[in-house]
């Protein structure tokens, strides 16, 4: 994406229109609560189960408002993005759906599953190495060699504003439940989906409070949050939550998140493992290990929530088989 449309801050409005723009093409995912793990927990948990959003996470929302605003000569050039797979998956079905040609690019360590399912989407998908090379650089090549549309995975305007449309979808289901949302907590990578969230919620829910959730070996939102700038994170840094390793947090999103966000909390590997358990075992969620890193944040008392109602994501459910059953085992 090219346009100065696509660099430009978003806000509710644009948070709105898209809502209207998706209807129909995307899943209004449940908000979903335990009584017994509630009970356990001694405050309110509900749940946005985006792991049954279409390709199995939040991404699809961003991936096809960007792509619906495409005009028609965009559209037969095609679309190039790159991304650890969940953005990948989005924009390759999106476009499927539209008929339009998209170039993924994806890291060769990318979930075999996330890899299967972007080219089952009829996506063509360039393999690269995250610790050597720019994924920036080898898509914003394919797209001046192919003169296709790059869209971005999270610091673009339209696809911020469609994965606002999980923090509208919060807010109205919330007040359904008769609840009064005291925090929400959002997996967080680039930010598009946590800082989304946050212009629908100060909007439709002013009280509540947003945080992100990411791995501690790559916490560069708590950190650049409470620095007050951008920081990036170790490029040594590994952790099991694939979909949360951006190298730092975007410009568009870190500007708005300044404004918007309360805070970040960080977990380990082994708190993500045992929520991706304790998603399977009390909310009948299959959730990633960058999906549960919300989750992860409540249950290892990371959040000061006792008495209180907290929401989370569950941002994606695109997991590997050895990985859930590690999880299940570790449990």
């Amino acid at each position: 994406m090219t346009s100065s449309a696509a660099s430009e801050l978003p806000g509710i409005g644009e948070v709105r229109a898209a809502a209207v723009r998706l209807a129909g093409r995307i899943v209004a995912t449940p908000l979903i609560e335990s009584p017994l793990l509630n009970a356990r927990l001694g405050l309110r948990l509900l749940v946005k189960a985006e792991t049954l959003q279409r390709t199995g996470s939040f991404k699809f929302r961003g991936a096809m408002n960007a792509l619906l605003q495409l005009d028609e000569g965009q559209r037969r050039a095609g679309v190039v993005a790159f991304s650890s797979g969940n953005h990948a998956q989005g924009v390759a079905a999106a476009a499927q759906l539209l008929g339009i040609p998209a170039i993924i690019v994806m890291p060769a360590d990318a979930p075999a599953i996330k890899v299967a399912n972007t080219r089952g989407y009829g996506a063509e998908v360039v393999l690269y190495d995250r610790w050597r090379e720019s994924r920036e650089a080898i898509g914003a090549r394919i797209a001046t060699e192919r003169g296709a549309s790059l869209v971005p995975p999270f610091d673009d305007a339209r696809v911020i504003a469609g994965q606002g449309t999980a923090g509208l979808e919060i807010a109205a289901q919330a007040k359904a439940l008769g609840a009064s949302l005291d925090a929400l907590v959002v997996p967080v990578s680039g930010g598009g989906l946590v800082t989304g969230c946050a212009l629908a919620l100060a909007a439709e829910s002013p009280a509540t409070k947003v945080y992100t959730a990411e791995p501690e070996a790559a916490d560069d939102w708590r950190r650049s949050l409470a620095s007050g700038h951008r920081l990036a994170n170790d490029p040594a840094a590994r952790s099991i939550c694939d979909a949360l390793l951006a190298p730092m947090p975007g410009e568009i999103t870190f500007a708005l998140g300044q404004r918007l966000l309360a805070g970040g909390f960080a977990v380990s590997d082994a708190e993500v493992l045992q929520a991706i358990a304790v998603a399977f075992a009390d909310l009948k969620l299959v959730v990633e290990p960058g999906g549960a890193a919300a989750l992860a944040v409540v249950l290892a008392g990371k959040i000061d929530a006792r008495s209180k109602t907290v929401a989370v994501i569950a941002s994606g459910g695109n997991v590997d088989r050895n990985v859930f059953a590690r999880a299940l085992a570790e449990a």
